[in-house]
């Protein structure tokens, strides 16, 4: 059925279309696909759950989407291709009969990671929409999936032009509210207008076939809600040009100059916020920095200017008599009043590559954390450039639908510095120099080392071999290595005793000796006793000194010798010694 026709009378025998295919969101999100290869995508994914694939040729596949043959290969061309981050998303392989006659190729989706953002959309919806319709309904069941409050502006900027002098940009608002007003007229979308938080219309997407359901169903319960939330003008369901969700009739979109509430979205007493990068209030929580002369405030107080160049102006705020919601019914808060927040250029332009986030942060209080974060870093020596490479790196890596909070994400996530107690550590490489930092790799090493020894610890095996235990509770490596750093002392040798008779040593040369027989009394062994046997009977017998002699009786050639001669002597040690030398010669 044509999207912009009424939509037909349900017809009971009819069968459901409750198919649903998983979609990457890279394929809704990203300008690098037209919105033809969405619809193709959701209809060559349904085909290919069949047991024999996807082997529909292109013409049927556009025969079931009410497209042109031109216009489906296109899409999967582009499928085909690899996107800007190198993923293909189409994989064709070409087949051919045995008798050479070609046939349709059959046609393959990659398998999608498990940590890449998606969406659900039915296949029938495929069908019935034309392909910037279904981008559009893809979007607002996103939102919907991850309870963001969408408005038309967020729902344009994601529809874009693919042709002519404004491929890549956004649509206009207008010709996106014409878009949401053709799925809204196939039923495949309810619009509660005005229903949201701050004026905001709500949108309700429906994941059955409009013909599925009856006028009892979910269709009746959102006029309902539409019913008593809008009065009585509703014939022009869009708003107009830059007037964001609201009337066209001048009033403009509450959102755009009302702040967000802050009530949790758990409470079901208080309306749903989209705004995005609230900061929760505490119970009892005043003011902050509030300034000592309060007179001395403008009407216009409290707001940030994002302007560069030195030239900062302040952003309006709220009055002071405006308060804010508080859960459960308590009394009244009032808002921050504190002084007025401008930006220096210097700060500004380091805060650069994440303007997009600075500009939805919508306290004062956390646009000043952040100010004063990236100050105290600048004065601790931190350099520009490496600030405004931090935050460029870690905004790559996450998806700007992923930041619920962005003044949290910032100061929390993009700001602080990553690495070790070294200060030119950078997430592990060394700013000056561009090298791996060695005390992160050590830190690295030692929890990967300890992650490996509890995995052992809990499979029974050796911590440190990851080798099973012996009987002993050790294993064989762990002896080993035990053997090797303390080895065993060596052997003391043991002195046996010999068996048979006693065994010395001789009194003179000090020979080993068995002593028996004559060596009892002289203590020598045999050949020291012939030697003394034989100087004894050499020597002649030596004179006494008679008693009363006071000088040696020896002469020293003609001289008497004049010197005390040796006890029981007659001469002195010197003629002594002569004698004796006399005697063995």
């Amino acid at each position: 059925m044509s999207a912009a026709a009424a939509p037909a009378a349900v017809d009971a025998t009819a069968p459901v279309r409750r198919q649903r295919v998983r979609v990457p969101m890279r394929l809704v999100s990203s300008a690098a696909y037209a919105d033809v290869a969405l619809s193709v995508y959701v209809k060559v994914k349904a085909l290919g759950l069949r047991p024999e694939g996807c082997q529909a040729k292109s013409s049927t596949i556009a025969s079931y989407l009410g497209l042109s043959t031109a216009s489906v290969e296109r899409g999967m061309t582009q499928l085909r291709r690899p996107g800007p981050d190198g993923v293909v998303e189409l994989i064709s392989d070409r087949r051919t009969l045995p008798g050479g006659t070609g046939t349709s190729a059959l046609r393959t989706v990659r398998a999608m990671t498990r940590t890449e953002a998606f969406v659900w959309l039915p296949v029938a919806a495929a069908e019935d929409l034309t392909p910037r319709q279904l981008r559009a309904f893809a979007l607002i069941a996103y939102a919907q999936a991850r309870g963001i409050a969408l408005t038309e502006a967020e729902l344009a900027a994601g529809l874009l032009h693919h042709s002519g002098k404004k491929a890549g940009q956004p649509i206009s608002v207008t010709a996106a509210s014409a878009v949401v007003d053709a799925v809204e007229a196939a039923r495949w979308v309810t619009v509660q207008r005005r229903a949201g938080a701050q004026g905001r219309h709500r949108y309700i997407a429906h994941d059955i076939a409009p013909e599925a359901r009856t006028d009892g169903g979910c269709a009746a319960v959102a006029g309902a809600a539409e019913s008593a939330v809008t009065s009585g003008s509703e014939e022009s369901a869009s708003s107009e040009v830059g007037e964001g969700s609201g009337s066209p009739v001048g009033e403009g979109s509450l959102a755009n100059e009302e702040s967000p509430r802050t009530d949790s979205p758990d409470d079901e007493r208080a309306f749903f916020s989209s705004a995005v990068g609230e900061v929760p209030v505490v119970e009892g929580a005043g003011a902050v920095e509030n300034p000592a002369d309060a007179a001395a405030r403008t009407k216009a107080g409290g707001g940030l200017a994002l302007r560069a160049g030195g030239n900062s102006q302040p952003s309006p705020s709220k009055p002071e008599t405006e308060k804010r919601s508080s859960r459960g019914g308590g009394s009244a808060r009032s808002s921050y009043d504190g002084p007025q927040l401008a930006m220096s250029p210097q700060i500004y332009a380091v805060l650069e590559p994440v303007h997009r986030l600075l500009e939805r942060v919508d306290s004062d209080f956390v646009a000043r954390q952040i100010a004063r974060e990236v100050g105290r870093q600048l004065r601790e020596g931190t350099d520009a450039e490496r600030l405004q490479h931090r935050l460029t790196a870690r905004f790559a890596k996450v998806m700007l639908s992923e930041i619920r909070n962005p003044g949290r994400w910032l100061l929390g996530v993009a700001l602080p510095r990553w690495g070790c107690g070294y200060q030119d550590c950078e997430a592990g490489v060394l700013w000056s120099t561009g090298k791996d930092c060695e005390v992160c790799a050590e830190i690295v090493q030692d929890k990967a080392a300890a992650r490996r020894r509890a995995q052992r610890i809990e499979q029974g095996l050796c911590p440190e071999h990851g080798t099973r235990p012996g009987p002993g509770g050790r294993c064989v490596d762990c002896v080993l290595d035990d053997a090797a750093r303390n080895p065993a002392p060596a052997p003391v040798p043991v002195h046996c005793k010999v068996a048979g008779p006693p065994r010395g040593s001789c009194g003179d040369c000090g020979a080993r000796i068995v002593v028996i027989g004559r060596a009892l009394k002289d203590g020598l062994c045999k050949l020291c006793r012939e030697e003394a046997a034989v100087l004894g009977a050499a020597v002649v017998p030596a004179q006494t000194a008679p008693a009363g002699q006071e000088t040696c009786s020896g002469r020293d050639g003609d001289v008497p010798c004049g010197r005390k001669p040796l006890p029981s002597r007659s001469v002195c040690g010197i003629h002594r010694v002569q004698e004796l030398a006399g005697e063995v010669a």
